[in-house]
C-alpha cells in the first residue's frame, strides 16, 4: 500500500536529532525519500542508516551549515543529484536562545538571527531553483509559538522566529503570483522534548529534566509537554498532496497555549 508520501522527495534540516528526526523517519515511513542535513553530519549520518536498515535508500546524509550561503548552495546541489530532484524543503535546523533586550549581546542576537531566519531565507531562494521543477511541491518551515507571542527574556529567540512567520507568507505568495504549484507554510511548535528543551533546564532552574516538563507543562491548557512525533505528523500533512489547498498559513502546535 502507496504511503502519503509516495513520490515526495525531501530536503530536511537539522535531521541529525530532535525533530528533524522524527520528521525525517516519518516521512521515509510514509514513502518519502530523504535528504538529512546538518552541521553534525555524523550524526546525520547515523540517523540517515538508520532509517535504511527499515527503508533500504530512503535517506541520505550532508554536511549542512545553514547559516552560511555557500553551503546552501552545495547542498542543494547534493541533494538535487542524490535524490533526482526534490520537492519538499524543511527548514527545522535552529537554536534557543534567552535573553531581554538588554541582557542579549549584539553577537548572540546576530548568531540568533543567522541560524533561525537567514538560514529560512537562504533555503527558500535556492531550494525553489529545483522545486520548481519537480511541482508539487512543499516548504515548511519550523517556527515557534515564541514567533506569534513574546516574552520579555526572549528577545532574539521571539524575533527570528516572527521572521520566519512572516517570510513563510511571503514566499507563499511569490511563488503562487509566478504560478509556482509549491505551497509555504509555517510550524508553530510549544515546548517539544528535544534536545533544546532540555537545554533550558538551568537557565529556568529546573533540577532535572522531569522538574523542568512539570514546571513548563503548567503553562499549557493540556497540561503536557509535546513530543516530537507531534510535530511530525503535522509536517507529513503539509509535504503531502492532501493539504494541496493551504498555502501561506500558521500551524500553531500548541497544546492549547494560545487559545488563552
Amino acid at each position: 500500500m502507496a504511503g502519503r508520501l509516495t513520490g515526495k522527495r525531501a530536503v530536511i534540516t537539522g535531521g541529525a536529532s530532535g525533530l528533524g528526526a522524527a520528521m525525517a523517519q516519518m516521512f521515509a515511513a510514509e514513502g518519502a525519500q530523504v535528504a538529512l542535513t546538518d552541521i553534525n553530519l555524523e550524526g546525520a549520518q547515523v540517523m540517515a542508516a538508520r532509517i535504511n536498515a527499515e527503508f533500504q535508500g530512503a535517506a541520505h546524509a550532508f554536511a549542512h551549515n545553514v547559516a552560511d550561503e555557500q553551503s546552501w548552495i552545495e547542498v542543494v546541489k547534493q541533494a538535487d543529484e542524490a535524490l533526482g530532484g526534490f520537492n519538499v524543503l524543511v527548514n527545522n535546523a535552529g537554536i534557543g536562545s534567552m535573553g531581554s533586550v538588554e541582557e542579549e549581546s549584539f553577537k548572540n542576537w546576530k548568531k540568533v538571527m543567522s541560524v533561525d531566519a537567514d538560514s529560512v531565507f537562504l533555503g527558500c531562494k535556492y531550494a525553489l531553483g529545483v522545486m520548481k521543477n519537480h511541482a508539487p511541491g512543499s516548504i515548511i518551515n519550523i517556527s515557534s509559538i515564541a514567533g506569534l507571542y513574546a516574552a520579555g527574556n526572549m528577545s532574539a529567540y521571539n524575533a527570528a522566529k516572527a521572521a520566519v512567520w512572516l517570510l513563510s507568507k511571503s514566499v507563499a505568495l511569490h511563488c503562487a503570483s509566478q504560478g509556482y504549484d509549491i505551497r509555504s507554510n509555517s510550524i508553530h511548535p510549544v515546548f517539544i522534548k528535544t534536545p533544546i528543551l532540555f537545554g533550558m533546564g538551568k537557565v529556568l532552574e529546573a533540577g532535572s529534566d522531569e522538574e523542568l516538563m512539570n514546571k513548563l507543562a503548567r503553562g499549557i491548557p493540556l497540561r503536557r509537554i509535546g513530543e516530537p512525533d507531534d510535530i511530525a505528523y503535522a509536517a507529513v500533512y503539509l509535504a503531502s498532496n492532501e493539504s494541496k489547498f493551504i498555502t501561506g498559513i500558521e500551524l500553531k502546535i500548541d497544546g492549547g497555549m494560545s487559545a488563552q
